[in-house]
């Protein structure tokens, strides 16, 4: 059913007028007979208002299942780069809705999460381009430097600020109650890694080694002897790995990202390169945008765009997409290495 029927339905069954309904939401009446003829639609700002009123959800205005509304949410937090404040409002009131309904509940929490992380790597990135405005402006604005590092997630001085003591007790407790869990692992070893707790680490990696049967656990393995300055021993293991796991991927992009590490940037090209190779479609652009990094720490911005475009052909060949922020955010990238290399 269209949302003019449905207002209308909903309205004659309540035995009210259109005068009524519209006092009740604080808008003309000439507004509610619009709605009901299908000459405008109601502003979003006023969904929730005469959702609530009709006793209806949103969804039920618009004859959206849950699913599709799911759905819809998802491709917005990857489609738009900025939300506005009544999309923003409409999201959370529909999920808080669904969640206290029993649908998906750990779904629905997930999202908000995303979106949630989305705004707040959008504003970080506004962030970090005003703080080089602000530089721009006048190099003596010594202020800019703390907003363009914080918005660009720099490294940050004071290890109170940037240590993981919170995510890591989390996941302490976590993987203490799902010992199973080899992801929970992974994101526990690395941030222990990250913070040098490596003796905490020690036994993370043993817990992972009961969980997990697969090219996981000697990279860890290697990561942690990395971590302890046993960069030969660390060698040994990425190349009985590079034996042991042939055909997977991610053994490829992790030796890359140590030869990267090393300032090697030739190694790093060459096994990132076959990383790419080894992947079976629907390939992650993951390899193409590290690519274009490596390219851009060596200078060679030319091939940086190349990999660059590489990934935004993945997502139209592999994926069916090539509009929305996803893609955008990869174009203003190309545009800014064009502007690097002139």
């Amino acid at each position: 059913m269209e949302l003019n029927n449905k207002l209308r339905s909903l309205r004659t069954a309540k035995g009210i007028t259109q005068e009524q309904l519209a006092a009740e939401i604080g808008v003309t009446a000439q507004a509610v007979s619009k709605w009901e003829r299908g000459a405008t639609m109601p502003d979003i700002s006023l969904l929730p208002d005469i959702s609530v009123f009709f006793g209806v959800s949103i969804d039920e205005l618009f004859g959206i299942t849950e699913e599709k509304e799911y759905e819809r949410i998802q491709n917005m937090i990857w489609d738009e780069r900025l939300l506005s404040p009544d999309e923003i409002y409409r999201t959370e009131r529909w999920i808080d809705e669904k969640v206290n309904a029993g649908y998906r509940p750990a779904d629905c929490l997930r999202l908000k999460a995303d979106m949630y992380n989305h705004l707040a790597r959008t504003y970080n990135d506004m962030a970090a381009n005003t703080a080089m405005e602000a530089l721009g402006t006048d190099p003596k604005c010594v202020g800019a430097h703390a907003e363009l590092n914080e918005g660009l997630r720099g490294f940050v001085p004071d290890w109170n600020v940037r240590n993981h003591y919170k995510l890591i007790a989390f996941y302490k407790e976590f993987v203490k109650n799902n010992p199973e869990d080899w992801r929970a692992f992974m994101w526990l070893l690395d941030n222990l890694l990250d913070d040098k707790r490596l003796a905490e680490a020690e036994e993370a990696l043993r817990g992972l080694e009961k969980a997990d049967s697969t090219f996981r656990t000697p990279l860890y393995r290697a990561k942690l002897l990395l971590a302890k300055g046993e960069h030969e021993e660390a060698r040994k293991v990425f190349a009985q790995m590079e034996k042991d796991y042939e055909n997977e991927w991610m053994v490829f992009f992790e030796i890359a990202e140590l030869c990267e590490l090393e300032g090697d940037h030739p190694s790093a090209i060459e096994y990132m390169k076959k990383a790419q190779a080894k992947q079976e479609k629907p390939r992650f652009a993951d390899t193409f945008e590290a690519l274009a990094q490596i390219y851009e720490i060596a200078g060679e911005y030319d091939h940086a765009i190349e990999a660059l475009e590489g990934e935004l052909r993945v997502f139209k060949e592999d994926w069916g997409f090539d509009k929305g922020e996803t893609a955008d955010a990869v174009r203003r990238e190309i545009e800014r290495l064009k502007k690097l290399n002139k």
